[in-house]
């Protein structure tokens, strides 16, 4: 997941959409001051590329990043020369202090296996909380929103390249399996490439026995930022 040549064009299909990480970001700002006005600090896990990242920087006096991808986090370094950035597997991290916040967003949670590893990344998010911290999740969709044989088209274009991408999506036992086709083109040609992508359907219940188990309060708040919603928890 997250090849070289997916990381160079990331951005471009899913900003195509009007995805834009800026406004996102902000409102998990907002959502975390009004359960920690205080809030100083957070870490942003599986932060990619750095986009919703960038804004956290700006409205935190401090913020950190964990990525496992390293095509991302290389992405993310550039972008961000002055924000700690560690290489790490949101499923057993210890970065040795807390913060006011952590977060996880655009449903990175649901590319684990299983439950056990969920509630093994979950846990780990949170023993990174001081109580009353907050911990903000965006989770892939749940069991009952599976659309067998869907498929998404995204044309973008920016900076001389033209990126195209088509995916189609399949139950793979209890996640969905998508196949995700690239056609890239600029000056020199055009090139394409496939990846593949699994993301657990995990159910609301199991996400929010995740939180119970990690000591968190937690509610879940439908809609934004994708249509998937958020789960927002306090720690104990």
């Amino acid at each position: 997941m997250y090849g070289q040549e997916l990381a160079k064009v990331y951005e471009i299909f899913y900003r195509s959409r009007g995805k834009d990480w800026a406004s996102e970001a902000e409102d998990v700002v907002r959502l975390i001051r009004a359960r920690r006005p205080e809030a100083a600090s957070v870490l942003d896990v599986a932060c990619g590329t750095g986009a919703h990242l960038a804004t956290f920087d700006e409205r935190f006096e401090h913020a950190e990043g964990l990525e496992i991808a390293a095509p991302m986090l290389e992405l993310a370094r550039r972008r961000l020369p002055g924000v700690p950035l560690h290489a790490g597997d949101m499923r057993d991290f210890s970065l040795g202090r807390t913060f006011d916040a952590v977060v996880c967003m655009f449903c990175s949670i649901g590319y684990l296996g299983t439950v056990e590893e969920m509630r093994a990344a979950v846990s780990s998010m949170a023993a990174h909380l001081p109580s009353g911290g907050v911990l903000v999740i965006e989770p892939w969709w749940f069991p009952d929103d599976h659309v067998e044989g869907y498929v998404a088209g995204d044309l973008g274009r920016e900076d001389g390249l033209t990126v195209a991408r088509i995916s189609h999506s399949t139950l793979q036992g209890r996640a969905t399996r998508m196949e995700v086709r690239f056609l890239v083109g600029d000056v020199s040609g055009i090139r394409e490439f496939t990846e593949i992508d699994v993301l657990t359907l995990f159910t609301k219940e199991e996400y929010t026995e995740a939180f119970a188990a990690a000591g968190c309060s937690v509610e879940y708040l439908p809609g934004a930022p994708t249509g998937r919603g958020l789960f927002v928890g306090v720690r104990a």
